[in-house]
């Protein structure tokens, strides 16, 4: 009976992640529109923030309670799975194009961050000077796009259909609701679901937990893939991985020091180099065909199967 509950959450969870995705993506692509704010920038701070909002909860939280485990698991579990498995399946539905920008700077500052964190975590714990570290790397990447922003650097993706202001807001914030009730409800059923089964913290942190918080990701991705917008869906995913990882851990190592078990390093290592393996299948025709997304999807069932031994 408790495991049927579960299920039942569970799927109540995921149905308002897809109308919460689907509301997200259509207020920011407008409001984006409205007041000439390219839609890379949207991806990459309020979109990539806002769906990252989970990851920072669960995160924050399991910090505070001294799950280890759950923390770190959670974020470099998403990073490793918002790049193979979301952007994998979003390039093998529909060809993402890539902007110079994200190939020269977004998508190499996030694999540099990734390693940075593998180095912080090598002594066994990211310390309250490193999350400060982390959070100067968080400033500096906003001032970036702060300036990017005005420079208009950033090119515009496919139009999409305006709607008044007050419109846009209400979608993008009712969206937003939606999107992290929705996870927190998948998550907790998900959890429920694993230890039900009697499976690690680590194992439920890197796969789970990681997989419940990365929904809002997949979610948001996919619907903005599908409707042509595929700056908001690559900035989505870059911003987010960047975000966990300078805002998330920064903030959680700046509340209380954050274990960092050897057994995460591989785990990081893999983290980096899925943004290697991104880079690599954009850089040549500025977009991720079906091609590089099938490639993603094998190298995550390959890291998945790993995990699992």
């Amino acid at each position: 009976m408790k495991m049927l509950l579960l299920l039942l959450l569970l799927s109540i969870g995921f149905v308002m992640l897809v109308k919460g995705a689907d509301w997200f993506v259509s207020g920011a692509s407008s409001f984006a529109q409205y007041f000439g704010i390219p839609q890379l920038v949207i991806g990459l701070t309020i979109v990539a923030m806002g769906t990252s909002a989970p990851e920072a909860a669960v995160s924050i939280s399991a910090a505070l309670k001294g799950s280890a485990d759950i923390t770190i698991g959670n974020i470099v579990g998403s990073n490793i799975l918002n790049i193979l498995l979301i952007l994998g399946i979003s390039a093998a539905i529909t060809p993402l194009t890539v902007s110079k920008s994200t190939l020269s700077y977004e998508i190499p500052f996030m694999t540099a961050v990734t390693f940075l964190l593998f180095f912080q975590g090598k002594d066994g714990e990211i310390k309250m000077l490193n999350g400060c570290v982390l959070l100067v790397f968080f400033l500096l990447y906003l001032f970036y796009l702060f300036c990017i922003t005005k420079k208009g650097s950033v090119s515009h993706e496919a139009p999409v259909k305006q709607q008044k202001l007050s419109h846009s807001l209400f979608a993008a914030g009712a969206g937003l609701t939606l999107i992290i009730f929705g996870s927190n409800v998948s998550v907790d059923a998900a959890s429920g679901i694993a230890r039900t089964l009697g499976m690690s913290e680590r194992f439920i942190g890197l796969t789970i937990v990681a997989l419940g918080t990365s929904l809002p990701e997949l979610f948001t991705s996919l619907s903005a893939a599908r409707k042509g917008n595929g700056d908001i869906a690559m900035g989505n995913i870059v911003g987010s991985n960047i975000f966990n990882i300078l805002f998330v851990v920064g903030i959680s190592a700046w509340i209380t020091p954050v274990p960092f078990s050897a057994e995460f390093l591989a785990d990081t290592v893999t983290a980096a180099a899925a943004g290697i393996l991104l880079w690599i299948c954009s850089v040549r025709r500025q977009r991720l065909g079906r091609g590089s997304g099938v490639v993603m999807l094998i190298g995550y069932v390959l890291y998945f199967a790993w995990i699992c031994m």
